[in-house]
């Protein structure tokens, strides 16, 4: 198979022996893959849901956008390496806890941790770790709240818990970050301090901006 072909060309220093293991899993990864995504999906689908009761009870909806990515079989593959760890899906299963991810967008600053709250609330998640970059923003200046929950998905004959990693942030916050991303990849993570302190005062602008657009619309909401 081309994918099979393409995950071992882009795993290096491995052995024959290693290459032959690598096939034998294969299916095994695209199967967690399978099961990733459905843990992802079935946390889509709660978020929706949130997204709109409140559109309902409160005419407003506190959730910008979703989007949720599954690492591929060759990037696990690639990660477990890294760290040196054992190649297979039991292994990845164990130490990767980034396998599924989603990235909801607020509006306000408020919404994030109300969202959070409501996640964290469900009797069927457990919480595994939160990670909060908002209060404590990260050297580079960036902001996010970082949870990690343990779902349950029930397939055909069983029941496994997942962990999906949930990135809660303001439009504002997606924004910097995007765009930080973007001009680390240009620039293949060499970045001079002049340029990383301009990318932290533009973080503090927007933070600054997201606290005085929350003031704005309370103070909006409280005349109703």
């Amino acid at each position: 198979m081309d994918e099979e072909k393409f995950m071992l060309d882009t795993v290096t220093r491995i052995t024959p022996a290693q290459q032959e293991q690598l096939v034998n899993i294969f299916h095994e990864f695209i199967e967690l893959e399978h099961l990733y995504t459905s843990a992802a999906e079935l946390v889509k689908t709660q978020l929706n849901i949130y997204d709109s009761e409140f559109s309902v009870k409160f005419q407003r909806n506190p959730i910008h956008s979703i989007e949720s990515r599954i690492k591929s079989p060759q990037s696990i593959v690639g990660k477990l390496q890294k760290k040196g760890l054992e190649l297979s899906a039991k292994s990845a299963q164990k130490n990767l806890m980034d396998i599924a991810g989603i990235r909801v967008v607020c509006y306000y600053i408020d919404d994030i941790y109300a969202i959070s709250e409501l996640l964290t609330m469900q009797r069927e998640y457990k919480i595994v770790k939160v990670k909060d970059y908002i209060k404590k923003p990260k050297p580079s200046g960036y902001r996010s709240l970082h949870v990690i929950l343990m779902v349950p998905v029930y397939l055909a004959t069983q029941k496994k818990e997942v962990p999906v990693e949930i990135q809660i942030r303001t439009i504002a916050m997606d924004f910097w970050a995007s765009l930080e991303h973007q001009l680390h990849y240009k620039t293949k993570s060499i970045v001079s301090e002049a340029l990383k302190k301009e990318l932290q005062d533009c973080a503090e602008i927007i933070a600054e901006t997201d606290l005085r657009m929350q003031d704005i619309y309370d103070q909006i909401n409280d005349l109703d």
